[in-house]
């Protein structure tokens, strides 16, 4: 009696194959330069890494004394009226901006709540170790290492995802509540920022209009440079035999 292809003792055993075995062997996920996504050490060293740095660069900005960046204009003014300390300005601004994100309903990550710690203990140990510089010879180069320092520690700490900075919270949050643009909100803010800290006394120069212009650029390349690749959903065909592929998914 002849027995069916269908019910042979090698289709039988092509039937009990596991699954893994009909498959190309599984590969880990990689970014679109080959690289494996990054865990979460390195993002933690990334995020803090910047904000450190951060810090470091803005009280570089003030010890080359041609004007800072908008914030610290602001946080400077305070200073000068309270006698607080630069960085500890910081830090209570910081902790106000992120008060004001409650009624915009915007939501605090990680990298929100040490952006308002790390970033003014960085500054006032930087400026308790750093004197202030005199002569263009010296200020010009460090103003100019200060705001290329600044664009890094941007990339750095905003391409590890941990959330962003309150101020920049506070300008999407705004942007989404009043559908204004991007631009316009952020100009409106800094601006604000700034004529007020002059006029408490902060210090607004030729340091100021270079950080402006040139601090988007910067922060766009060294985003790029640091960018961490996130995890996407990978897939392993198990059946590339059959019309309709059977797709696992991790």
């Amino acid at each position: 009696m002849s027995m069916d292809s269908a019910d042979s003792p090698a289709s039988k055993a092509a039937a009990v194959t596991p699954v893994e075995a009909v498959g190309p062997p599984e590969v880990p996920v990689t970014d679109s330069a080959g690289r494996p996504p990054a865990a979460l050490p390195r993002r933690l060293i990334q995020l803090y890494a910047g904000l450190v740095l951060y810090g470091v660069s803005s009280a570089l900005l003030v010890r080359a004394g041609l004007g800072l960046e908008p914030w610290n204009v602001l946080h400077q003014g305070i200073s000068e009226r309270t006698g607080l300390t630069i960085g500890t300005v910081a830090i209570i601004v910081g902790a106000v901006v992120l008060l004001l994100w409650i009624p915009i309903r915007q939501r605090p990550g990680l990298g929100t709540v040490s952006n308002v710690v790390v970033l003014g203990l960085a500054m006032d140990a930087t400026l308790a170790f750093v004197p202030d510089v005199h002569g263009l010879l010296a200020q010009i180069p460090l103003m100019a290492g200060a705001i290329v320092l600044n664009g890094m520690a941007t990339g750095l700490y905003i391409a590890a995802r941990f959330g962003p900075g309150p101020r920049d919270g506070l300008m999407t949050g705004l942007h989404r509540l009043t559908g204004r643009s991007i631009r316009l909100v952020r100009t409106g803010i800094e601006v604000t920022v700034i004529a007020t800290g002059f006029l408490l006394g902060g210090s607004v120069g030729i340091g100021t209009a270079a950080y402006a212009l040139s601090i988007g650029p910067l922060a766009q390349l060294f985003l790029r440079l640091f960018a961490v690749p996130e995890r996407s959903s990978a897939t392993t065909v198990v059946a590339s035999g059959s019309p309709k592929r059977a797709i696992l998914r991790r």
